[in-house]
């Protein structure tokens, strides 16, 4: 298996080194990044592009890492012993009925190798990534409800993707082939546009990314627009008709953008945009 890119996202070589490198050292592959860099859909298009079946886990802040391996239903267990009849204890006595395979299970089970991602790693409380580690080292766990040892039949290409909210256990680290996302250029953007948006006016783009740039690299922002909300606002830029004037100003100056909710996302970096307009037109 050899990850050379897709139609639908735009890697870069390092990216597609990085892909490569963990499948040949059966590794995870751990990706950071801004927020909207596309390290979710990294996982979704290396899996379609390689031809596997994708296993999603997408973790919260109440996730555990049990649940990637099972869950026992013992609730529902205790009500079906409570309320079926003769017919019904067949099934209570069998515990296996009662067992809730997660993730990890369905990957290490499945007979052919498939991709697991396991989303925002980071988003799950300290200790998580450390319940991962044997599992994840030795592609194997123990089910004590069952007394069955599960091993993985083919070692899934596992992504592991984190927003950097918390940092990650050395050991864990470890196991890991790591790779940063790093913001798009101006010429690596221009190619990610170009797949979603191949018919847009040059002249309308060209504006647009001069505005998104601008505004991007506006010091003191909270939060800076990601690749993510450039797509989201060239989409209701397309969809409202907006003109090219409306993005430029005469003078090279910056100017407030039309929609520019798709862009800040807080009053504070809103405020802190139209004050820098202000001054600009007040040539302070």
């Amino acid at each position: 298996m050899k990850f050379q890119g897709s139609d639908q996202y735009v890697a870069t070589a390092d990216l597609m080194l990085a892909v490569n490198a963990a499948i040949t050292l059966q590794r995870p592959l751990l990706v950071k990044g801004e927020p909207g860099t596309g390290k979710t859909m990294l996982a979704e298009e290396v899996a379609q592009a390689l031809n596997l079946p994708l296993l999603q886990w997408h973790v919260k802040s109440t996730t555990k890492a049990q649940q990637g391996l099972y869950e026992y239903d013992a609730v529902s267990r205790l009500r079906d012993s409570q309320l079926s009849g003769i017919e019904g204890t067949d099934k209570v006595r069998n515990i296996e009925n009662y067992i809730v395979k997660g993730v990890l299970w369905q990957a290490f089970e499945a007979d052919a190798p498939v991709a697991l991602l396991i989303d925002e790693i980071d988003k799950a409380d300290i200790e998580f990534p450390n319940d991962l580690l044997r599992e994840l080292d030795r592609m194997e766990f123990y089910c004590y409800e069952t007394r069955q040892l599960i091993k993985a039949k083919h070692r899934p290409l596992v992504f592991i993707t984190s927003n950097n909210e918390k940092e990650l256990p050395d050991a864990f680290l470890r196991r890991c082939f790591f790779h940063y996302i790093k913001f798009p250029d101006a010429p690596t953007m221009q190619k990610i546009v170009d797949v979603h948006f191949p018919d847009i006016k040059s002249e309308m783009l060209a504006a647009a990314m001069k505005t998104f740039f601008d505004v991007r690299n506006l010091p003191g922002l909270k939060k800076k627009p990601s690749t993510s909300e450039l797509l989201d606002w060239l989409k209701l830029l397309v969809a409202e008709d907006i003109p090219t004037e409306a993005l430029k100003s005469g003078d090279d100056k910056v100017l407030i953008p039309p929609l520019v909710g798709a862009l800040l996302k807080n009053e504070q970096d809103l405020t802190l945009f139209e004050k820098l307009v202000f001054m600009q037109r007040n040539n302070r």
